[in-house]
């Protein structure tokens, strides 16, 4: 099989990964009790929180597949305000999430880049829009998530899981940085 007909193959197949993946996330909406961010499902990961609320805040660097912090220690129930810059030439992404709820927004952040969303250095805002009108998604304004160009900064405030019994990590899922090790972890504490 040549390399354009595989591809050609692929594409019909990845976005119905993305539509099976992303049934549940739909299903669930978007909502603050701790469900469904990202693909999650029925899994806890937290949810989201007012600046007000939180007990600290966390300076984040992303840097061409690294974060700076590579580990952020938690407290179980503990708001924190997470301050995200790109130091980095290309696009990044700080997300919070399970290893699985990873692997499944990988398939939707491929789509963005085959539909001319996701440049390496630029997000393109009228073809996400485009996409968001004709698939549903392409905005990539989930709560536990954000996407930002080099140079960029944004927050995200965020409640973990009272219980902390899921294995939490944040990574980046731009095609290539989380497979390359731009990923980190959240140690929980009780």
């Amino acid at each position: 099989m040549s390399y354009p007909t595989a591809r050609r193959a692929l594409v019909p197949a990845l976005v119905s990964l993305t539509l099976l993946l992303g049934a549940p996330a739909l299903a669930a909406g978007k909502h603050a009790g701790g469900h469904g961010h990202g693909h999650g499902g029925g899994v806890d990961i937290g949810q989201p929180a007012d600046a007000a609320s939180a007990t600290r805040t966390v300076e984040v660097e992303m840097h061409d597949n690294y974060f700076e912090p590579e580990t952020i220690t938690v407290k179980a129930g503990e708001t924190i305000r997470f301050k995200v810059r790109n130091a980095g030439t290309l696009v990044h992404e700080f997300n919070i999430g399970t290893a699985a709820m990873h692997a499944a927004h990988q398939g939707e952040m491929m789509m963005m880049m085959e539909h001319g969303v996701l440049k390496p250095d630029s997000i393109d805002m009228e073809a996400a829009r485009h996409m968001q009108a004709t698939m549903g998604h392409g905005m990539h304004e989930e709560p536990n998530s954000v996407l930002l160009e080099p140079g960029a900064e944004g927050e995200i405030v965020w409640t973990f899981p009272a219980a902390g019994e899921v294995a939490l990590e944040f990574g980046c899922n731009v095609p290539g940085h989380y497979e390359s090790g731009m990923v980190g972890d959240f140690r929980m504490n009780r």
